[in-house]
């Protein structure tokens, strides 16, 4: 009962630009901190690999060409642990192979769609949250004194804290970014729509290419969130919506149920071919 009661309080409703009201569950802290940990020991393994390597590739190299490669190879540490986070979150999946791990991944509290800026700032948040105090620490006894090394403690302790002391378990970034970390249930859904309606619903459906483009991956993963768990009434808006965005007629005898797995279907083909071709369509602002 009481487990019941601490998964109730982790639901939150989020309403989407296309009208559709879906339920998410928010992640824990426990499922954060693990995912973070999976972070950085992946983050540490690339660099060490790449340092050992090099260290055995720079004996067959001279001094001067031995130091450049190990000014590239800072570069290129400076670019893991500065941008690891960020390539995977700007990803269609909204999530570091750590997230994904653990089933978790960013989406934005508004309900729109997941912008740079708001993975830049909940991201080089983090720097200020852990990195800097992390490298205020491991300056060295000389430079650090005792008071200097425990307000560094202090500072990285409020902000690993604050996730498990606000309701939403939000980091300050997640808070200044306007951004959620929300468990993501691995599905069948998708599978199972298409080969349920490719058969039955698209001879009836007939949806020009023009239709078929209004949308992008971002459109189809909430297409496929009301499909799974919205009400009648919702489904109802969100065909609505979709009709009046692609100039469709609804057909005599045409439920919206049947109208929004065929565009689903569709969609989901079409931006399957985007992508063998190398074109990736983000949502329906991207007009590539």
């Amino acid at each position: 009962m009481q487990e019941q009661e601490r998964q109730s309080k982790l639901v939150r409703k989020l309403v989407t630009p296309e009208g559709a009201a879906i339920q998410l569950k928010l992640a824990t802290a426990s499922e954060r901190a693990g995912a973070f940990l999976i972070d950085v020991a992946i983050q540490w393994a690339i660099v060490i690999a790449t340092a050992l390597g090099l260290s055995f590739a720079i004996r067959a190299m001279d001094p001067e060409s031995a130091n450049i490669a190990w000014a590239v190879w800072l570069v290129f540490f400076f670019f893991v642990r500065n941008f690891y986070y960020i390539f995977f979150e700007l990803g269609t999946k909204a999530a570091t192979p750590g997230k994904r791990a653990l089933g978790v991944r960013v989406t934005s509290r508004n309900g729109g769609r997941l912008t740079a800026n708001s993975v830049l700032a909940r991201n080089f948040i983090r720097e200020i949250e852990i990195g800097l105090p992390f490298q205020f620490l491991m300056m060295g006894g000389d430079q650090v004194t005792s008071w200097m090394a425990l307000l560094g403690l202090v500072w990285s302790g409020i902000f690993l804290l604050f996730p498990i002391f606000n309701k939403d378990k939000m980091r300050v970034g997640d808070l200044i970014a306007g951004t959620w970390v929300i468990k993501n249930p691995k599905t069948k859904l998708m599978g199972d729509i298409s080969s349920t309606t490719r058969a039955t619903t698209h001879e009836r459906f007939a949806f020009t290419p023009q239709q078929a483009e209004a949308y992008g991956i971002h459109e189809l993963h909430v297409l496929e969130d009301v499909l799974r768990q919205s009400t009648q009434d919702v489904k109802a808006q969100v065909a609505l919506r979709i009709r009046q965005k692609i100039g469709w007629q609804a057909q005599p005898g045409e439920t919206d149920i049947a109208f929004l797995e065929a565009y689903y279907a569709t969609l989901r083909r079409r931006l399957e071919q985007r992508m063998i071709l190398g074109e990736r369509k983000t949502d329906k602002f991207d007009v590539r």
